[in-house]
């Protein structure tokens, strides 16, 4: 709550300042590079995802996480980005959208993955996203209607805030949430047509430098224009936010035109993400498995393995977990480089009751690939069913002391802590999935505990210590001077200030 306050503190200042600053300044550089700093970029960005995230509207897959992450930043690459750092995430949202957020947040709807036939389709818009954070098309777009903007932003978090303040029930706060949520996200991706035209011309280049067909851009868009035009009145919500024409597909079916032509595969990792997300889309576990028995009736052709790593993949949904387990193990024939179906296998097995068996698979996969995220994070599940929380804490600890972790993998490891009976580094771990979600009185609330603890040793002491003052440092004034912070005595002792 008040790490909120503290957020509306940065934004109510810059409010008053656009209400106020004079008109007849003479233009010095880009106006748009007046609306936010890069820390406020990045700030406003993170708060939306975050509340995109707290509200259940992020897909949280491993390997779904991990797949769009990979093919995003394989972009980044080749944008010209200026050092600047993306991040990409997957929205749990059947409909056909994606958006571009300050701060080089990047989000994709499931539905979009899946409305895509090709993977340079699936590229082309998230590189024409990218060019609207290069671009600065988001900072020009607040910039000509910064106090609206600016307000929706604010708004979101004067929502959080009044509803705590009158004790509003969780579904009327979630709604006022999404309500201004929707507002700040529209305002800032309602591009002109200038920037949009602009977004095909970088997006297609960064496509085309990247290995990918620069057909894809254009080709998808006129997918989804057909598709407007065939069902009025139902208009994909990318088209709302992105508005197209036919002038605008010839523009940029002919600068596709100037590049080299691509012939590409699809990457299985593509293939295997679109099934994933095609089973959580459907309502029931026996919808997906009749789709896909459905399907391979009217193939009437040998289903490629993608296919059968759905199939599989609805069946395990739908409790078949014996089944499943058999197409996985056939499936893995030839395909041992697949990391996802190693996962896969050792999951259905565990699934299946057999959990001897599901580690030998997890334990020859991370020899194969060691440090891969979903097949670490799939493992580590697997040892705490089985009950083998030491092997899981430092499988996850191994992972975590070379990458940053998510919040959702900052709170698994402090489950394994937990489960193994490291009580100090589970408040440690659960200080950290606090810092990662924005909330720092609750995270030095988890090292107060920690460093409260019998038994500590000097150098767990020492590093519970300094990150508390370290996150101590990053709170307001008030801030600190409201709350009592544990602190090491000149003899040696701990107490309050």
């Amino acid at each position: 709550m008040r790490y909120l306050i503290f957020c509306l503190s940065l934004i109510l200042p810059m409010l008053a300042q656009a209400a106020t600053e004079p008109s007849d300044l003479p233009d010095i550089g880009s106006p748009s590079d007046s609306v936010f700093s890069s820390i406020e970029e990045e700030q406003i960005g993170y708060m939306v995802r975050k509340q995109l995230r707290d509200s259940g509207q992020l897909l949280s897959d491993p390997e779904v996480e991990e797949y769009i992450q990979n093919l995003g930043q394989t972009l980044v690459a080749n944008a010209n980005a200026g050092g600047e750092d993306f991040e990409f995430f997957v929205v749990d949202d059947s409909r056909i959208n994606a958006f571009a957020l300050p701060g080089g947040y990047i989000g994709v709807n499931s539905g979009l993955i899946l409305a895509s036939e090709n993977e340079s389709e699936l590229a082309g818009v998230l590189a024409h996203e990218i060019a609207h954070v290069t671009q600065n098309h988001i900072e020009r777009r607040i910039f000509d209607s910064r106090g609206s903007s600016l307000a929706a932003t604010a708004a979101i978090l004067a929502t959080i805030i009044i509803g705590s303040a009158t004790d509003a029930s969780a579904s009327t706060m979630q709604g006022g949430i999404l309500a201004a949520q929707g507002l700040a996200i529209q305002a800032q991706i309602n591009y002109t047509r200038a920037n949009e035209y602009e977004a095909d011309r970088i997006g297609i280049g960064t496509l085309a430098a990247s290995g990918f067909d620069p057909y894809g851009m254009p080709s998808f868009f006129a997918k989804l224009g057909k598709t407007n035009t065939r069902a009025p009145g139902s208009t994909p919500e990318f088209l709302r936010t992105h508005p197209s024409s036919s002038a605008r597909i010839a523009e940029s079916s002919n600068r596709a035109a100037r590049y080299q032509a691509v012939v590409r595969d699809d990457t299985i990792g593509y293939r295997l993400t679109q099934e994933r997300i095609r089973v959580r889309a459907f309502r029931s576990a026996n919808e997906a498995v009749a789709y896909y028995r459905n399907t391979a009736y009217l193939q009437g052709v040998p289903p490629d393995p993608a296919w059968v790593y759905g199939s599989a993949l609805a069946l395990l949904r739908a409790g078949e977990a014996n089944q499943a387990t058999d197409i996985f193990r056939e499936l893995q024939v030839g395909n041992e480089n697949i990391i996802d179906l190693h996962s896969a296998y050792g999951l259905a097995l565990m699934a299946d009751g057999r959990p001897e068996q599901a580690l030998a698979v997890f334990r020859q996969a991370v020899a194969l690939f060691p440090r891969n995220v979903p097949l670490t994070i799939r493992y580590s599940q697997v040892l705490l069913r089985a009950d083998e929380p030491d092997q899981a804490h430092e499988l996850l600890l191994d992972l975590l002391n070379n990458i940053t972790p998510t919040p959702d993998q900052a709170r698994l490891i402090a489950r394994a802590a937990n489960s193994a009976g490291d009580v100090a580094e589970a408040y440690y771990y659960m200080s950290e999935y606090y810092v990662l979600n924005g909330l720092l009185p609750q995270a030095i609330q988890q090292l107060k505990l920690a460093l409260e603890l019998p038994g500590l040793d000097e150098f767990q002491r020492a590093r519970f210590d300094a990150r508390r003052d370290e996150l101590t440092g990053y709170l307001p004034k008030e801030e600190k001077k409201k709350r009592p912070i544990l602190e090491r005595r000149r003899d040696g002792r701990f107490g309050y200030r």
